[in-house]
């Protein structure tokens, strides 16, 4: 059985305790990996702090030409990172070699975006000379999600190390070798040592100690908004900026002029992504009445064929991450079924065929579904997509705005008009039209409004934000 240990310094740290790492199509052990502690995530910050003066003072080009042989890496070593992803987290394989992919490319977009991070001149008054510096914070920690673990990794430490700053990665303990795997490869891309760190641990233990520590000057977290909240309040005692990615309940507004062969694909593909679980998922459709009946038809056809099964068998859905995560899912459906919430058109159980131990659910479509509902509103994190007709525009907007989330929400319609006000008004971080996460969205700032949390990451909005600007006037 392979073991990951933590990467802090350079060097591989082992700890006493360890951490077993499920294959969700199986519930088996496959993997151990270091259950870091509070002294390992002070060790990782002290190497960070060690390596930030030199790391700061290198010049974009340097920092740059080393984020890029990282890409390299990453690139190179594709089948093996997206083979793990997928075991680690149970996603379909063409899912991982995406995952793979792009966390390459927001070192490649970093790398030649840290040479183009230039200050201000202004004038104040003829005898003042006056400019701008963006400078690194020092250390950032992140703690990232056991959804996207190498990714989203990438996502947030990327663009910290291309302003400047060190960090310390801390995964999720349910999906953390990706990001170990990372630390693995800055090494061997020449990223001197201290300027990544990854210490995998649980969530109270690790991730408590990296939001409490008072040796870190930034954090970026993606999660829960229940856990968000805690590392809010922690970086708050040491007046410590967060970026927080809290997740959504994302609608697909359909409207009646939509071309529904384009919408069909692309609805089943935003619910049923990573088996749902995905910050993103467009996990409400509503739809204007006078196509309801016809699209919902037609996504339950969508929904029946699709093929179940483990990652590695690259099916159309894979498994939920844990045994716990679908009892969650399994409750929120049973509770809306069973309660009279809404038509069941397909799902809503464990599907059959599939040998014992994973963690599979069947893609589920709901339909009339009460939108103030338990299941219209809160964040299920699964193959459940639930439906709720309207009738007017004012109506669709209202629904769209209707819960305490916006970080996603697409409109499908052919009138133009119609696209810009309904993007101007929806209450959402992104709004696509006719499409729904285009391109995978690295040059495109992410983040929410309300619940959904704050702050921005990918594009340049991301790389802007680990940086500090300092004026500087100067007599004449």
């Amino acid at each position: 059985m392979d073991r990951y240990a933590s990467v802090i310094g350079g060097r591989d740290v082992d700890t006493e305790q360890v951490i077993d790492v499920l294959d969700p199509a199986t519930g088996e052990t496959f993997a151990e990996v270091a259950a870091g502690g509070s002294a390992d995530v002070d060790a990782a910050v002290v190497a960070a702090q060690a390596a930030f003066p030199a790391w700061s003072r290198t010049t974009p080009a340097v920092r740059g030409r080393l984020l890029r042989n990282l890409a390299g890496l990453i690139t190179t070593r594709r089948e093996e990172l997206a083979a793990l992803e997928s075991r680690d987290t149970g996603k379909p394989m063409r899912q991982a070699y995406v995952d793979v992919d792009v966390a390459a490319r927001y070192f490649e977009f970093y790398a030649g975006a840290a040479e183009a991070l230039y200050g201000d001149t202004m004038t104040t008054s003829p005898d003042h000379f006056s400019y701008t510096l963006r400078q690194p914070f020092g250390v950032t920690g992140h703690i990232v999600p056991w959804n996207y673990p190498l990714q989203i990794g990438a996502r947030t430490v990327a663009p910290a190390l291309a302003a400047g700053n060190c960090s310390v990665l801390k995964p999720a303990e349910e999906a953390p070798l990706g990001p170990v795997m990372l630390g693995r490869l800055a090494r061997e891309a020449g990223i001197p040592d201290g300027v990544l760190n990854v210490v995998p641990g649980y969530g109270t233990e690790a991730g408590a100690a990296l939001a409490a520590h008072r040796g870190i000057a930034h954090l970026s977290f993606t999660g829960s908004n229940e856990v968000g909240e805690l590392v809010a309040v922690a970086a708050a005692a040491n007046h410590v900026p967060v970026v927080l990615e809290l997740g959504g309940k994302s609608p697909n507004v359909v409207f009646e002029d939509a071309d529904l062969d384009a919408a069909v694909p692309v609805i089943t593909t935003a619910i049923l992504q990573n088996a749902g679980q995905t910050c993103s998922a467009g996990s409400r459709l509503l739809v204007h009445r006078a196509v309801h009946a016809e699209l919902v038809d037609r996504l339950a056809e969508a929904f029946a064929a699709v093929r179940v099964g483990p990652g590695a068998e690259d099916p159309d859905l894979g498994p939920l991450i844990s045994g716990g995560q679908r009892e969650r899912v399994a409750a929120l459906v049973g509770a809306a079924v069973e309660g009279g919430n809404g038509r069941l058109r397909h799902g809503g159980g464990v599907p059959t065929g599939l040998a014992d131990g994973g963690f599979f659910f069947e893609p589920t479509l709901i339909d009339g579904v009460d939108p103030t509902s338990a299941i219209a509103q809160q964040e299920v994190f699964g193959p459940v997509l639930v439906v709720t007709p309207f009738d007017t525009e004012e109506e669709a907007l209202r629904l769209a705005n209707g819960t305490d989330y916006g970080l996603i929400a697409a409109l499908w319609t052919r009138d133009v008009g119609r696209a810009h006000r309904m993007a101007r008004d929806i209450h959402a971080g992104q709004v696509y039209v006719n499409t729904y996460g285009a391109g995978g969205g690295v040059e495109l700032p992410f983040g929410g409004v309300k619940k959904s949390g704050h702050g921005r990451e990918k594009g340049f909005e991301g790389l802007l934000g680990y940086t500090q600007v300092k004026s500087v006037v100067v007599r004449t």
